[in-house]
């Protein structure tokens, strides 16, 4: 599976909200990534419903939600409606997971889990058949811009690793401090989809940025 890359709007500038959804349009972006924050499960509030529904009106790339809320159960519905082709959960944030992965495939839409930095892989075991994305939270979730965690190239691995064995079309998606000097590690180490903030929309040319990150190398993990 060739990655994919998914930008996230987070850093985005909202006051040319469209003129940034239009540039990721003709790129060669192939998700657009959407981070939801609460305020509680993290300690930031992004944007919800009225914001990702002028996303949608105007993208015309799959938009790929990330919750960071708690009890994500409540607003599966809500999130669906609003335009979301993928919806991923924490497993931090859900008491019955398979429970809410069902609830998320029933609406029509992809299912993921993230996990948090400090959370082990293998809490995934009895869970990665029914999902079609894994997300590796590779910095603290909360805010942009942080630095990338090196831990999460093992558990990247690990991931794969029970991919290989279990789910071979998984997404492996990695989120928080990825560029264009880690992504060729991060494709070699079994992620699929990059997720790029900061790296994107703070560069000078942001479409030729995202074709730096679409044409990183899995020959070798470095």
């Amino acid at each position: 599976m060739k990655h994919l890359i998914a930008p996230s709007i987070l850093a985005a500038d909202f006051g040319n909200l469209q003129r940034d959804i239009e540039m990721l349009n003709c790129s060669q972006a192939d998700w657009i990534h959407v981070d939801v924050m609460d305020g509680v499960f993290v300690p930031n509030i992004s944007f919800g419903f009225p914001v990702l529904e002028v996303v949608r009106k105007y993208a015309t790339k799959p938009l790929d939600v990330h919750l960071m809320i708690t009890d994500p159960d409540r607003y599966l519905k809500a999130f669906q409606t609003a335009g979301a082709t993928l919806i991923t959960v924490h497993l931090e944030a859900c008491t019955h997971l398979h429970r809410t992965i069902q609830a998320i495939k029933e609406l029509g839409c992809q299912a993921g889990v993230a996990l948090n930095p400090h959370t082990p892989v293998s809490l995934l075991e009895d869970i990665i058949t029914d999902l079609d994305l894994v997300l590796i939270m590779s910095v603290n979730p909360g805010f942009g811009g942080q630095r990338f965690i090196d831990n999460s190239y093992k558990k990247i691995k690990q991931v794969k690793a029970l991919s290989d064995q279990y789910n071979p079309n998984l997404y492996i998606e990695i989120d928080g401090g990825v560029n264009q000097h880690n992504a060729n590690s991060l494709v070699a180490a079994g992620a699929n989809v990059l997720v790029a903030g900061n790296a994107v929309f703070a560069a000078s040319n942001p479409s030729q940025t995202i074709i730096d990150l679409k044409v990183a190398s899995d020959l070798k993990f470095v």
